[in-house]
C-alpha cells in the first residue's frame, strides 16, 4: 500500500513538561544544574525522548529501507527485577535503553527492537498472525473512487461528486478464512455525505452502502447495497445551537491551592501522601503507572510494578454489513495512547491540576507534542472518616489523559486514596454512534424493525445498543514478587442446637493454584485477595489487596458478552467472557487481546491461560474485566454525558491498622 505520512499521535512520551516548565514540582529547576536535573528526571522506565524515537527510526530505516512506516515505536522495558532493584537500590545506574517498534514494509508487517546504547537494530523479524495498529485512515476512499462499480453505486445514492463523499474506514477484524483470508489485510468504507456547515458530523449517518476493502491488492472485493433511508439533516449542532435557557445563572466556582500542590513531580515520578509511582504515555495501551510504593512509616512497601488497559473492545449489536467493523478494539486496533488528546482546564481538568505535554511520533518516525497530555490534581472527596462531631476529609489525587477514538472520549483516571486504595475509573463521553433509518417517531410502521438493535433518539436516527468492555492488567507485587491469588466467600450456616442464634456467618477461604482456578465471573459477595508469602501484619494475617472489577457505575454492568457463542468475536477475545483472571508474570504477555487483533483466534489471555500454569507463591498477573452495556436514550444525544465505570484494588490485612488515623484536621 502506499506509504503516507500520517500524523497520528503514536504516543512515546518523553521528558514531560509541565504548564511552567518542566513538571519538577517544588524543586524549582531553574535553580539547578544540567547534571543535577538530568539526575532526577531519570528512571529507567522513562518513555523515549524525541531524540531517541527518531534515532531509533533512523536505525530501522537504514537497515531494511526508507519506505516502511510505522505503527508502534516505544520504550522496550528493561528486565523487571533490574527496575526493581534499581527502585530500591538508590545507585541511580542506567539501565539498557531499547525501543521496540512495529512497522510495515512492502505491505508486510515487522516487528522488532533497535538498542539505542549501541546503535543497532537488535531484532528484526516478520509478524505471521495478525496486524499493527491501524494506520490506514483515509486510503479506502481512494480506492473505492476509482472501481467503476463502486462510484455507481455511489451515483445510485445520490452521490456524484466524488471530491464531496468522504468515508469512515476501519479494519474488518476476522470472521473466517472465506471473508478474510490469512494475511489480508481488509477494512470496511461506508460513504458519509458531505453536510454543508456541519459541526457534528455523526449527526449525519448514510446507511444502506458500504465497501469492503482490501488494503494491500488496493481494490474493492464486494459491494453491500441493502438499504437507502434519508440522511438525517437536523444540525445537531451541540458547539452553537442553545435550545433552552436556564434560569439560575451559575456563579464562580473557584477551586484554588494558594500555597502550591501538595504532591511533587520529578520527571516522570510522583510523590503524594506516601504514594510514589512513575508515569507514561504508551501508544497503544494510554497512560501506564509503574513502580507504585507506600511509604508505611519509613517502610517503602511494594504495591504494583505496573498497571495499564490491556485490552478494550467497544461492540455494536448492528448486524448490517455497514456495521461489521464497528466491533471496535480500540486499543489494539486504533491505539489508546495514538488518541490522546491534549486536556481543557477548567472543564477536563480543574483549573488547580498541573498539566504535562507528552513527545509522539508519526508514522515516519518524527517526534511531535502532544501539549497538556496529562494532568495531576488533588481534589475532595468526602469525609475519611467521621464519628461524632469527630472528622477529617479525603483527598484523592488524581492522575488523568483522555483519548478521542472516533466519535467517543474516554477519561482515563488513576486515584490514589491517603487510605492505601486505588481507584481505576474510565469515564465515557463525546458523541453517539448512530446510523439513518426511514423512521422518524415510535408511531411510524417501520419503527419496530428500524430500532430492533437500537433506541430512536431522533428522526431518522437510530443510536445501536453496544458494550464498551475494559480490561487493566495489573502487575501486582504485594510486599514483593512472591504472591498467592485467593477467594474468601462468606456464608450462612445452621448453628446445631440452637437456644436462640439459628444460623451463623463463615467466611469459606481457597487459594487458586492454577490459571484455570482463577478465571470468574464478577460476584459481589466474594471477596478476591493476592497475598504475599512470608509477610504479615502484627495480626498475622498475610499483608494484602482486594481486586474488584466492578466498583459502581451508572450503566448497567457489563456481565456477559452480547454475543452468541457462535461469533467470532468471542473466538478472537476471550478475555470479555470473565471478570477476572490470573497468569504467572511473562514479560511478552502484555495485552489481554492478544498482541494483533486481525484475527479469528485468541492471542491473549484466552491461549495464554490453556497452560493451566502454576500460580501459586510466584509472580503473578491479575487482568480485570469491566464495562457497561450501553443501551442508548434520548438524553445522550447529541451530545453524551460521561457515564464512569470504576474498578478499584484496595489494601486488606496490608497495614496494622487504619493508615489514615494521622490525618489533621482541616484547616479553618
Amino acid at each position: 500500500m502506499n506509504k503516507k505520512k500520517i500524523i497520528v499521535p503514536l504516543v512515546a512520551a518523553a521528558l514531560i513538561v509541565g504548564s511552567t516548565g518542566i513538571g519538577y514540582g517544588a524543586l524549582g529547576v531553574n535553580k539547578l544544574s544540567a547534571a543535577e536535573v538530568a539526575a532526577i528526571v531519570y528512571h529507567p522506565l522513562n518513555p523515549l525522548t524525541p531524540g531517541e524515537m527518531e534515532k531509533a527510526a533512523q536505525i530501522v530505516k537504514k537497515a531494511k529501507g526508507s519506505s516502511l512506516y510505522f505503527a508502534e515505536l516505544k520504550l522496550e522495558e528493561p528486565d523487571k527485577a533490574a527496575v526493581w532493584n534499581w527502585e530500591f537500590s538508590g545507585d541511580g545506574k542506567h539501565l539498557p535503553r531499547k525501543a521496540t517498534f512495529t512497522a510495515v514494509l512492502n505491505d508486510k508487517p515487522y516487528e522488532g527492537i533497535v538498542d539505542l546504547d549501541k546503535g543497532t537494530l537488535a531484532d528484526w523479524k516478520a509478524v505471521t498472525v495478525g496486524w499493527p495498529l491501524y494506520t490506514e485512515f483515509g486510503q479506502t476512499g481512494d480506492i473505492v473512487k476509482k472501481d467503476p462499480n463502486a462510484v455507481a453505486a455511489l451515483k445510485k445514492h445520490g452521490l456524484t461528486d466524488l471530491s464531496q463523499i468522504r468515508f469512515s474506514d476501519g479494519p474488518l477484524g476476522d470472521y473466517g478464512p472465506e471473508l478474510t483470508p490469512p494475511g489480508s489485510r481488509l477494512a470496511m468504507s461506508v460513504p458519509k455525505p458531505a453536510i454543508k456547515n456541519a459541526a457534528n458530523s455523526f449527526a449525519h449517518p448514510m446507511d444502506g452502502l458500504a465497501f469492503l476493502v482490501d488494503l494491500n491488492a488496493k481494490k474493492v472485493l464486494k459491494i453491500y447495497d441493502y438499504a437507502n433511508p434519508p440522511v438525517p439533516t437536523d444540525p445537531n449542532d451541540y458547539t452553537k445551537v442553545v435550545k433552552s435557557k436556564r434560569t439560575d445563572e451559575l456563579k464562580p466556582l473557584i477551586i484554588s491551592q494558594p500555597q502550591g500542590a501538595s504532591f511533587n513531580v520529578k520527571g516522570n515520578m510522583v510523590d503524594w501522601q506516601n504514594w510514589n509511582f512513575h508515569f507514561r504515555l504508551d501508544p497503544r495501551v494510554g497512560p501506564i503507572v509503574s513502580t507504585v510504593t507506600y511509604d508505611d512509616g519509613g517502610n517503602k512497601r511494594k504495591i504494583m510494578y505496573e498497571g495499564y488497559l490491556g485490552g478494550m473492545m467497544v461492540p455494536y449489536g448492528d448486524p448490517d454489513p455497514a456495521w461489521l467493523y464497528k466491533i471496535f478494539m480500540d486499543a489494539g486496533e486504533y491505539g489508546v495512547g495514538m488518541s490522546t488528546r491534549s486536556l481543557n482546564i477548567g472543564s477536563d481538568v480543574p483549573k488547580n491540576a498541573t498539566l504535562f505535554d507528552a513527545a509522539v511520533n508519526d508514522t515516519e518516525g518524527k517526534a511531535s507534542v502532544i501539549k497538556n497530555a496529562f494532568a495531576v490534581f488533588e481534589r475532595y472527596a468526602d469525609p475519611e472518616w467521621s464519628h461524632n462531631g469527630e472528622a477529617r476529609e479525603r483527598r484523592e489525587l488524581v492522575f488523568r489523559s483522555i483519548a478521542t477514538i472516533g466519535n467517543y472520549d474516554y477519561v482515563l483516571d488513576w486515584v490514589f486514596l491517603q487510605n492505601g486504595s486505588i481507584k481505576l475509573m474510565v469515564g465515557a463521553t463525546g458523541l453517539a454512534q448512530v446510523k439513518a433509518v426511514d423512521t422518524k417517531t415510535m408511531h411510524d410502521k417501520t419503527a419496530a424493525t428500524d430500532t430492533r438493535n437500537g433506541t430512536l433518539v431522533d428522526a431518522n436516527i437510530v443510536a445501536p445498543t453496544h458494550q464498551h468492555i475494559f480490561n487493566f492488567r495489573l502487575d501486582l507485587d504485594i510486599d514483593g514478587e512472591t504472591n498467592s491469588v485467593g477467594e474468601i466467600m462468606p456464608k450462612a450456616e445452621s448453628v446445631q442446637n440452637p437456644e436462640f442464634a439459628r444460623s451463623e456467618m463463615l467466611m469459606l477461604q481457597k487459594t487458586y493454584k492454577k490459571e484455570q482456578d482463577a478465571i470468574q465471573k464478577f460476584d459481589p459477595d466474594k471477596i478476591v485477595l493476592i497475598t504475599s508469602k512470608g509477610t504479615e501484619n502484627k495480626q498475622g494475617y498475610a499483608t494484602g489487596y482486594q481486586v474488584i472489577p466492578y466498583a459502581g457505575g451508572t450503566h448497567p454492568f457489563m456481565e456477559e458478552p452480547l454475543f452468541t457463542k457462535t461469533d467470532y468475536v468471542l473466538k478472537r477475545a476471550e478475555f470479555i467472557k470473565d471478570h477476572i483472571w490470573v497468569t504467572p508474570y511473562k514479560k511478552d504477555e502484555q495485552y489481554s487481546e492478544g498482541k494483533y487483533t486481525a484475527h479469528n483466534k485468541d492471542t491473549g489471555l484466552g491461549l495464554w491461560t490453556q497452560q493451566n500454569r502454576s500460580i501459586e507463591n510466584t509472580d503473578t498477573v491479575v487482568w480485570l474485566t469491566t464495562g457497561t452495556t450501553h443501551v442508548m436514550r434520548a438524553e445522550e444525544f447529541p451530545i453524551m454525558p460521561t457515564e464512569w465505570v470504576t474498578a478499584m484494588i484496595k489494601p486488606w490485612n496490608f497495614f496494622n491498622e487504619t493508615p489514615t488515623l494521622d490525618l489533621n484536621k482541616p484547616a479553618s
